[in-house]
């Protein structure tokens, strides 16, 4: 691999020291800054400088981290353009590793971990919606995970919305998807305006890879996946992989929140983790012990 010519240069006063991510728009790099310590620089693909819709994303981007001031977000440092002519956008440094590659290793991952994570994305990813931010691709790439404390980081709002953006806001064409095919709503597939609720579906995939170590669909291919998402219920999570079983509370909660329509959800993201959360007590056995299961029944009389 050719060596980045940014590792070892300072931009706009952050000393990068190393790449340690890179998507179709941006690189991400460790760096150092007199003020700020470390922290992650993200720039701009340079090919991308003269493209009004990139540049326009990024910032927006930055606009949304700094709207979204949360424990379990990364906070935003600093956005700006170079004296070369590169946008950056600083933000904390999130210590751990990727929930993906923590996932992959790991899961099933044990029913008391999985609350602890789901609890903590669901308030970051409400915080967002009460600032009125649709995030739009919350996956396990999208997440910091520190094992050692169990704190849960969102790192990026790429291609987040606002619920009260325009249609020249919006940056995208109709009829076009935004998202990761895995873990996207049914309903972003038209293209559409999404709601708060396709955030929920999101992130009740999350919890079922992470308690199951599947996802809901068995596509292997994008074509395949998409025409599942729109005509196939998901796989139930009992079903997701021989000899992982839990309660039926367990279930129910994250086929729920896995719900084909936004009005077969909770009505919010919290509601959907708390469920989560107490249908898993004691590692998600079935056994009611003392008032779990009429707790449950409030959480789940009545739709959205």
């Amino acid at each position: 691999m050719a060596r980045d010519p940014l590792v070892g240069t300072t931009l706009a006063g952050y000393a990068l020291l190393d790449r340690v991510g890179e998507g179709g728009t941006a690189t991400v790099y460790r760096a150092t800054h007199p003020t700020f310590g470390e922290c992650a620089v993200k720039v701009l693909r340079e090919r991308l400088r003269q493209d009004k819709t990139a540049v326009a994303r990024f910032l927006r981007e930055a606009s949304y981290g700094t709207r979204v001031q949360h424990q379990n977000v990364v906070r935003t440092l600093e956005t700006g353009q170079s004296a070369e002519g590169l946008h950056f956008l600083a933000i904390e440094w999130a210590p751990g590793e990727i929930l993906e590659g923590y996932a992959k290793r790991h899961a099933p991952i044990p029913a008391d971990e999985v609350s602890a994570i789901i609890l903590q994305i669901a308030d970051a990813v409400y915080a967002a919606h009460s600032s009125g931010i649709v995030h739009r691709d919350l996956k396990p790439e999208n997440l910091m995970y520190d094992p050692a404390t169990r704190i849960v980081k969102l790192l990026d709002f790429g291609i987040a919305t606002s619920t009260d953006a325009t249609a020249d806001d919006r940056l995208t064409r109709a009829g076009f998807f935004v998202g990761t095919l895995m873990y996207v709503a049914p309903e972003a597939l038209s293209g559409e305006v999404v709601t708060p609720a396709a955030d929920q579906y999101s992130l009740a995939t999350i919890a079922y890879l992470l308690l199951t170590g599947a996802l809901p669909y068995t596509a292997k291919t994008p074509r395949e996946m998409f025409t599942q998402l729109l005509s196939q219920p998901p796989i139930a999570l009992n079903k997701a992989k021989p000899g992982v079983q839990f309660s039926p509370a367990v279930e129910q909660a994250v086929m729920r929140g896995l719900g084909k329509a936004p009005t077969d959800r909770f009505a919010d993201v919290l509601a959907f983790a708390k469920a989560l959360e107490l249908s898993l007590a004691d590692g998600g056995k079935a056994e009611d012990g003392g008032g779990f299961m009429s707790r449950m029944k409030g959480l789940f009389r009545g739709k959205n």
